[in-house]
């Protein structure tokens, strides 16, 4: 089948079906044309929290399925392409990190959502790069803390929160390749851009952003700004968001440059890519792969989700 002989099936099978389709804004532009709910993790979250749905079809990386899956344990949730994972949840083994919290009795630990759900049942608290911030703000200024698994999203909010949490050792592999040297070589070419960052970049990067904030933070920002360019450090997939919302604006990012630094592919993440047209097909018709979990796997994992949830209602963070 061709691509539109593909859309045209997807959609009649998830009306069969019941189905509902969740993608992320890193997902491929013809993914996110077809689904119901695009956003970053923290607006999904939400979405699979209060889904209908009989199936859920999660096009994303592999942790974001679970965290569907946690919060709809009676639901099928499918992820078309079980081998995308992400290498900032890989950089955080179960084992390893529970052996450090051990180290640390008096810490809570706050986790990124962005880690498997045995690092989710190892924690107090999730947060996304979207309420983070907020969430360290409102605890305790003397509770002790350690962040995981991103170590550039926890020392961003350390940086701009003035806390000392204690830092697990993690990156997203794709944020942290793209360099500060990068980006001031194309504010140089592009003097009237906005540079606007996720937090995930590294700490010299971040430094020279004119804005740093969350996938839909960037939306947020340049909704209200009056600048007509913009450079955008973060996964490409985002630009098909932009785009779409901003037609009359310009975006600027790291692998779509010519010669010199800015010539390559560290703006997209290939487990992101791996989700196609073919493979959401065959997930809808086969209803699999499929996340499977332990029930008492769920239930750990459950619960600083949860929190991380209301903890964003009462702070005015979602309605």
């Amino acid at each position: 089948m061709n691509n539109e002989q593909l859309k045209s099936e997807i959609i009649r099978l998830k009306k069969e079906k019941n189905a509902v389709i969740l993608g992320h804004y890193y997902q491929r532009d013809e993914i996110q044309e077809l689904s119901d709910y695009i956003g970053d993790s923290l607006a999904l979250a939400q979405e699979a929290q209060r889904s209908e749905a009989d199936i859920i079809v999660f096009c994303g990386v592999h942790f974001m399925a679970e965290t569907a899956k946690i919060l709809n344990p009676t639901r099928k949730v499918l992820l078309p392409d079980m081998a995308a994972s992400c290498s900032l949840a890989e950089s955080c083994a179960a084992s390893d990190f529970a052996a450090f919290k051990a180290q640390y009795p008096d810490h809570i630990v706050i986790s990124y959502i962005n880690c498997t759900a045995e690092i989710k049942a190892l924690s107090d608290i999730i947060c996304t790069s979207g309420n983070a911030e907020k969430i360290v703000r409102s605890l305790p200024a003397d509770q002790k803390i350690i962040f995981a698994p991103d170590k550039n999203l926890g020392g961003y909010i350390n940086s701009v929160t003035g806390r000392n949490m204690l830092l697990w050792n993690g990156v997203c592999t794709v944020h942290d390749a793209m360099q500060a040297e990068s980006i001031l070589k194309l504010k140089l070419r592009y003097p009237k851009a906005s540079v606007i960052a996720h937090p995930e970049c590294n700490s010299a990067l971040l430094h020279v952003a004119d804005f740093v904030g969350s996938t839909k933070a960037m939306l947020t920002y340049i909704a209200k700004s009056e600048k007509k360019q913009f450079i955008v450090a973060t996964e490409g997939g985002i630009l098909y968001e932009m785009k779409k919302q901003f037609p009359e604006r310009e975006f600027i990012t790291v692998e779509n440059q010519e010669g010199g630094v800015e010539c390559c592919s560290c703006a997209e993440c290939h487990h992101m890519k791996l989700n196609t047209l073919e493979k959401l097909y065959a997930c809808l018709r086969d209803e699999s792969p499929e996340i499977v979990m332990d029930k008492a796997l769920i239930e750990a994992a459950k619960k600083p989700i949860v929190r991380m949830l209301e903890m964003s209602k009462q702070l005015g963070i979602i309605k």
